[in-house]
């Protein structure tokens, strides 16, 4: 919807006010703004120094140029950017009258964006004048209006003083008689004078549209590199005579921290930590009977030493956790906490509550069934019964965790819970402290994924786990990155303690380093699940999951021997890491770029991003999804989606890439030859070397 026109202030006649009574266009027509999540129902999302792709379409009648800006908001509405939209390049932007740009906000909180259409006065005198002077017609009166228009801007008390100057004497040469037609028309259409039109457009009949608004949050809302592990493993002894384990606690996996974090990574995150049920405790890869030492599921979560407000008496104290807490936020790291919103048969609710669950005709509570799958560990929850009353209890817990520097919620199967809940929760919680980031660990319909995003979930869980070939991933990347951002943002985790994927089970160590390279460089969220690096592969037999899996059982893992013998991805995980800390292209998610190779193995995109101060960040990662071999092809770019500048190319007129991975460089332009060994180097990382403005 567009508000009333209005002119500008350079507009010697200025026009008559418009009918505007219940008409839903201005004086030129602005519709499919973007990103708008169902019409600015719901804020689109963004991050700090994110650069966000907006547009719209906006046309005119007649031929006259139409000019289209994007105006940033801050949260009190002062306006903090502004640009100029173009046509989208290629394809896309021919005809269709569509038109965007970049805006990038420097500040969290509600964000605004308005767009844009007016007259553009000095473009439709240019093309005018281009062809008509060309041509011999009106050629004096081409020139006096071109001269009458920059005298008019010249005078606008907005313009800086030497902007001014600088329109001042391109009147003087259109309006210099002693010359030829064409030497005075280029007086008015000089590098200096397009450079001032171009900062200050000469605007008139300006038609602005409804404000949409942006949710801007901190950068750990839409960026970072997460790890996962059991504290209770971190730490465990074994006695091998009698083969009881001794649990770790959050002090001997506090030791831990240290090598996660010197691998680069900004957020640990840890399963459920409370008591554990003990009635229908899962044993073993998941069998219905548990010994009388298995610790059983974290996510069957209650028990009568308390439940989602209490600390599993293995691990230790709210004192030990605030410590942990501590130590990781001295390493740089921040704890990510799991809410399992279930509860154990032996949790408090079931006897306090059992309004909360529900209950069957034969008076039992009914435990969580994915048919022909059953977990009688767990008694899912039901919202219907006692909607607020369940709710503030959520919301207690939440806000318990968050006095104790939690900050980050990874949130089991949020959709299996109602949205509107959601909704509410996050909206609470985020209310008071914004700071907290919810992840939706939601493997199931698009439909519903999308709406928790759209709910307020900061980041989501992905179908990238099982995208494995050249097509399923670059129809993937398309997706996440350019028709679902606004509301949806991508966590390319590359295994879970339940997804064990066949691609990981018989790809061999170069299945692991592609995962990582893919995830860590085609989305600003990644994360891995400990024993990545070691390379664990093997599955329980006839399932996607590790056998002897830790979510039964403790796992002790020899870090230090793998280290000694080179049997570890440690090295190259800190790599990547590194390269996405001092990259800023790998930041953002709607800079990526598709670009083509002819094996049907080898996937090519780009990410580029122009930073404040004017310079220049583009990587192209080259990728052998084949995991078991050697693969060539020769590869396309897509140049304009590069951005090089003159200063960039060499004599030859190609550019230099360094490669980020083993330190090689090369000349490379829009036709390059790759070759790419599974079982030496898979990928290759390229930056493009640049001059600095």
């Amino acid at each position: 919807m567009t508000t009333n026109s209005r002119t500008s202030a350079v507009s010697k006649q200025k026009p008559k006010a418009l009918i505007t009574e219940g008409l839903k266009f201005g004086r030129f027509p602005i519709t499919a703004v973007q990103p708008a999540v169902e019409d600015g129902k719901f804020p689109a999302k963004a991050v700090v120094g994110e650069s966000i792709v907006v547009g719209a379409t906006a046309f005119r009648e007649g031929h006259d140029m139409l000019g289209v800006s994007a105006v940033l908001l801050d949260p009190r509405g002062k306006e903090r950017q502004r640009v100029r939209l173009a046509p989208p390049r290629g394809d896309r932007g021919k005809g269709t009258d569509r038109w965007e740009g970049l805006l990038t906000p420097s500040g969290t909180g509600k964000w605004a964006f308005v767009i844009e259409a007016w007259h553009d006065r000095y473009g439709t005198w240019h093309h005018n004048a281009e062809v008509k002077i060309e041509a011999g017609i009106d050629v004096e009166l081409m020139l006096a209006e071109g001269a009458a228009l920059l005298t008019e801007a010249s005078e606008d008390a907005t313009r800086p003083s030497a902007d001014r100057r600088t329109l001042r004497i391109a009147v003087v040469g259109l309006s210099d008689g002693s010359k030829t037609p064409e030497e005075r028309l280029a007086a008015g259409f000089s590098a200096d004078v397009a450079d001032v039109v171009a900062r200050q457009p000469i605007r008139e009949l300006v038609t602005v549209s409804e404000p949409y608004p942006l949710l801007v949050e901190r950068e750990l809302a839409g960026r970072g590199a997460w790890y996962e592990f059991f504290p209770r493993s971190e730490g465990a002894v074994r006695n091998h005579e009698t083969g009881e384990w001794t649990s770790g606690t959050f002090r001997t996996a506090a030791k831990r921290l240290d090598a996660v974090a010197a691998m680069g990574f900004d957020i640990i995150y840890m399963p459920p930590i409370h008591p554990i049920g003990t009635q229908h405790r899962k044993g073993p890869n998941n069998t219905l009977l548990a010994g009388p030492h298995d610790p059983g599921s974290p996510w069957a979560i209650g028990a009568k030493e308390g439940g989602h407000d209490a600390i599993h008496p293995d691990l230790g104290t709210f004192e030990d956790f605030d410590a942990f807490v501590a130590r990781a936020g001295e390493l740089g790291l921040e704890v990510a906490l799991d809410l399992a919103l279930q509860a154990a048969p032996d949790h408090p609710w079931v006897q306090s509550h059992p309004e909360w669950f529900t209950t069957r005709v034969d008076g039992s509570i009914a435990y969580a069934e994915n048919p022909p799958k059953k977990y009688q560990d767990i008694f899912p929850l039901n919202f219907d019964n006692d909607p607020a009353g369940l709710s503030n209890e959520i919301l207690r817990i939440v806000q318990l965790w968050i006095s104790h520097g939690v900050k980050i919620f990874r949130v089991d199967n949020p959709h299996t819970k109602p949205v509107w809940f959601w909704e509410w929760l996050i909206a609470k919680v985020n209310k008071k402290n914004p700071e907290v980031v919810f992840l939706a660990e939601a493997f199931t319909r698009p439909a519903m994924m999308h709406a928790l995003g759209r709910a307020g979930f900061q980041q989501s869980y992905t179908y990238f786990t099982w995208r494995n070939t050249k097509e399923e991933l670059e129809e993937y990347f398309q997706e996440v990155s350019h028709e679902s951002p606004a509301y949806f943002r991508p966590n390319f985790f590359v295994n879970t303690p339940d997804i064990l994927t066949e691609y990981l089970q018989f790809g061999g160590p170069a299945a692991f380093k592609i995962r990582a390279t893919l995830a860590a460089t085609a989305s600003p969220i990644w994360g891995v699940y400990a024993g990545y690096e070691l390379y664990e592969h093997v599955a329980r037999p006839g399932a996607e999951e590790y056998i002897d899996n830790e979510k039964f059982e403790y796992k002790a893992r020899d870090w230090d021997a793998a280290a000694e013998s080179g049997r570890t991805l440690a090295p190259y995980l800190t790599r990547l890491n590194e390269i996405r800390h001092t990259h800023p292209a790998l930041g953002d998610l709607q800079n990526l770029t598709v670009h083509q190779s002819t094996d049907n193995a080898t996937v090519v995109y780009s990410k580029h991003k122009t930073l404040p101060d004017g310079s220049k960040d583009t990587l192209i990662v080259v990728v052998n999804v084949d995991p078991h071999g050697i693969r060539e092809s020769t590869v396309t770019l897509d140049l304009a989606a590069l951005e090089l500048d003159p200063e960039d190319l060499t004599h030859n007129g190609r550019f230099v890439v360094d490669d980020l991975l083993t330190g090689e460089s090369w000349e490379w332009g829009e036709y390059n030859y790759v070759r790419l060994d599974a079982h030496v180097e898979p990928a290759h990382i390229l930056s493009i070397r640049r001059q600095r403005p």
